[in-house]
């Protein structure tokens, strides 16, 4: 699968100011915190259509100061953020019952995404960031795969599976363990359950005659 040239390396540089700028926010807004568990070293998908998109993305819980309030927090975090030239909205507030939570979400042009979260019911602060999902390889056509036993390389003894008429990989996703999916991007192929081999020969392509069973014999009524 051909690598789209310096998407790679665009995507690594979102990642890198992503983590500079979350750290920045953990240090002010929840001083002490341990930014060795910041993990941000490698990008996961984030869309599953093809061609996949992938993005850098972190969730950090930090602890506000004592004495410091969630407001306070966010509207701290609101400040560093429109001072660094991030467009934001908020903080929001969010009720629930006797809970009250404020949200501080920005963003960049580039599509680079941070939210602070905390409450006045505990002390705890949640940033999370997520860059731009971007595709780093052409997109490309499935190819189905050869059949592993074909009328003319059957073993002695042997018909072609009743299933896969020889191809030994599932005949459902072609042997992906998946199936294209409008909502989801994919979606866990339903014949083989992400087995990749078609469930009825087990990847061979074929069934030895002296075991099939009554109900598989009525496949192959030239057998009877």
């Amino acid at each position: 699968m051909a690598e789209i040239p310096g998407v790679r390396e665009e995507l690594d540089r979102l990642g890198r100011a992503l983590r500079a700028q979350l750290v920045e926010l953990i240090d002010d807004l929840t001083p002490g915190a341990d930014l060795g568990l910041l993990f941000l070293d490698e990008p996961n998908v984030a869309d599953w259509h093809e061609p996949l998109r992938y993005s850098y993305s972190a969730v950090f819980r930090g602890e506000r100061p004592e004495g410091v309030g969630a407001a306070d927090v966010a509207s701290r975090a609101a400040g560093l953020l429109s001072s660094a030239d991030w467009d934001i909205a908020g903080p929001q507030e969010e009720i629930d019952g006797t809970k009250r939570t404020y949200v501080l979400t920005a963003r960049r042009p580039d599509g680079t995404r941070i939210e602070v979260r905390t409450g006045d019911y505990n002390s705890a602060v949640l940033h999370s960031g997520q860059t731009p999902a971007l595709a780093l390889h052409e997109p490309e056509e499935f190819q189905w795969p050869e059949p592993v036993r074909t009328p003319e390389t059957l073993t002695p003894g042997y018909v072609l599976c009743y299933e896969c008429d020889g191809l030994g990989a599932c005949h459902g996703c072609g042997g992906r363990g998946w199936v294209p999916s409008e909502s989801h991007g994919r979606s866990n192929c339903r014949q083989c359950g992400r087995q990749r081999v078609c469930p009825i020969c087990r990847g061979g392509g074929q069934l030895a005659v002296s075991q099939l069973s009554p109900y598989q014999l009525t496949y192959y009524p030239k057998l009877s």
